[in-house]
């Protein structure tokens, strides 16, 4: 009798560029995320959108808001609200210390990522601090010199 081994791996679903254009994460957290059948359906299939999602902590619970996860097309009756808030699933020592980071000004709770880890969907939540302009310049002009820097090496070696 074979037994089935556990897939491991860590398959991400999303990611939210736009939160690392737009914040410096200065830390990152990994919670379960409460769903439902249909809603995970579509995730397999990678109908999910993060950009302009946060989380916010309500009554020592913390909620994931903005996230986007549209409809399974097979799913009928059963289908949810694709807007509405999600429960994130994390002890509550650690909820308290997010809570404390978000008491401080300019803080915020942003979700990175949604991923499968093993057959459960977990999501990555990071905090964040807002980029101003001058950041984001800065940080475009860099992505654009290693290009020009990996662009001209490359035509180095074909010489």
């Amino acid at each position: 009798m074979a037994d089935a081994k556990k897939n491991t791996g860590r398959k991400i679903i999303v990611s939210n560029k736009k939160a690392y254009h737009d914040y410096f994460v200065d830390e990152t957290y990994e919670a379960g995320i409460e769903l439902f059948g249909t809603e995970v359906k579509s995730l397999r299939l990678g109908t999910v959108n993060l950009k302009d999602s946060y989380c916010t902590i309500e009554n020592g619970e913390i909620f994931a808001t903005g996230i986007h996860i549209s409809p399974y097309e097979k799913g009928n009756i059963y289908n949810r609200d694709p807007l509405r808030d999600r429960k994130l699933l994390m002890h509550k020592r650690e909820i308290m210390k997010l809570f404390g980071q978000v008491g401080r000004d300019g803080v915020t709770l942003v979700p990175l990522s949604l991923y499968f880890s093993g057959s459960r969907v977990k999501a990555e939540i990071g905090v964040c601090r807002g980029k101003k302009l001058y950041d984001k310049r800065e940080d475009l002009a860099k992505k654009q010199a290693a290009r020009d820097v990996e662009r001209y090496t490359k035509e180095r070696n074909r010489e």
